[in-house]
């Protein structure tokens, strides 16, 4: 093998490192909120109209609750959620799926419903 292919082979390794670095999976292993959601993060402590909370089983807003039943994580890093959800004052469940990607401008996660609309951004809770 020729120094110029072991060069390529050495730059062409450290490109694929670079870009597994950057598309990192999201971790959900402790919860993430806006301060609605951090304060209620262990149950109903207050009510507030704009309350997300996000979890890895999870996501919960003031009006509904949605259980996670499947999660692939996507090239880009963010994850594509499938999960059943039931929406206030109405019975059973609704399917629904969601998009979770890190923010472009801070450390939050934004997520989206399946037709990319932003329901919001959260932080990890504390």
């Amino acid at each position: 093998m020729s120094l110029r292919a072991v060069y390529l082979a050495v730059v062409a390794s450290v490109m694929l490192a670079a870009g597994q670095a950057s598309a990192a999976a999201i971790d959900l292993s402790k919860p993430y909120g806006n301060k609605s959601g951090c304060i209620n993060k262990n149950g109903q402590q207050v009510y507030a109209e704009d309350m997300l909370l996000l979890t890895d089983k999870e996501f919960i807003t003031v009006a509904s609750a949605c259980t996670f039943t499947e999660t692939q994580a996507q090239a880009d890093g963010s994850l594509v959620v499938k999960a059943q959800c039931q929406a206030e004052g109405e019975e059973g469940e609704s399917p629904g799926q969601f998009t979770i990607k890190r923010s472009n401008k801070n450390a939050r996660l934004v997520i989206a419903d399946e037709d990319g609309m932003v329901m919001g951004e959260v932080s990890p809770c504390r």
